[in-house]
């Protein structure tokens, strides 16, 4: 038998039970909009203490706390990782320029920092002499050679020396990079690597793979005695013919045309080192 009342201040609907109802049937007002109606010499009903957690009010707050609490835990956790990220990062970078020297960094036991350490130097090319490079390595050389600092990576394979030039430039869904490496004339290459950042999976994408890579090995960057302009280049699948040419990857023309672009062009900026 109901025994209270309740009033909801909005619209004035008079509802009778035990409890105010979950919404008004009139103006679909939420419950902590009804106040009991108390008779007259009647006790009122006593208040709850704290936050009502059926109000808004309490839903607000308490989402509020539990958002402020997951940012600080991420920037926490954010924080205390990313020594580990960077250094990471600059593994991998060190490996990438290892395996454009023909090396399997993933052999058992090989361990990519201490060899690369022990055998390269990071040097800059001044216009006119190679210096070491004092500064933080770097995991990624666009800003750098667009600014005109240009790395040459000084390493010995066998007791020859080989010198390293990154390259970067554009595919067709994204960024490409790349490193080249030149024998001791600097008119050969010795190796290469290239990744890209979105190319298509199964076409584009294969650039990353050795098989294309390892075609670039041995081939010369000039036609003839021309020095002045790089000559190596990236044609069409299959159509390869002179010394310079490098067959593309079916289905990927204008990948291959990303990797024709970024090896002449990147290459062009060190004519002056490669020409000293």
């Amino acid at each position: 038998m109901a025994t209270k009342k309740f009033k909801c201040e909005l619209c004035g609907y008079i509802h009778e039970g035990d409890k105010a109802p979950a919404s008004c049937p009139k103006c679909a007002a939420p419950a902590d909009a009804f106040t009991e109606i108390v008779e007259a010499g009647a006790e009122a009903p006593a208040k709850k203490k704290g936050l009502d957690t059926s109000s808004n009010t309490y839903t607000i707050i308490y989402a509020s706390v539990m958002v402020i609490l997951v940012a600080f835990l991420l920037a926490f956790v954010s924080s205390v990782l990313k020594p580990t990220q960077d250094a990471n990062v600059e593994n991998d970078t060190k490996g990438q320029i290892l395996t454009s020297l023909n090396i399997d960094i993933k052999a058992d036991g090989y361990n990519v920092a201490q060899e690369f350490e022990k055998n390269v130097k990071d040097m800059l090319w001044n216009g006119s002499e190679l210096v070491p490079f004092e500064g933080k390595f770097l995991s990624s050389y666009a800003s750098a050679i667009q600014e005109g600092e240009l790395h040459v990576f000084v390493a010995e394979v066998e007791g020859e020396t080989k010198y390293i030039l990154p390259v970067t430039g554009r595919g067709l869904w994204g960024s490409l990079w790349g490193y080249v490496a030149l024998n001791a004339d600097k008119k050969t290459v010795f190796g290469t690597y290239f990744y890209h950042s979105s190319e298509t999976a199964g076409l584009g994408a294969r650039l990353g793979e050795r098989w294309f890579q390892e075609q670039f090995n041995g081939k010369p960057l000039f036609e003839g005695e021309n020095t002045g302009a790089i000559a190596l280049k990236v044609v069409k699948a299959g159509s390869a013919v002179a010394d310079t040419e490098v067959n593309g990857i079916t289905g990927a023309t204008l990948t291959g045309n990303g990797v024709d672009a970024m090896v002449r062009e990147g290459l062009a900026a060190y004519l002056s080192f490669i020409n000293n």
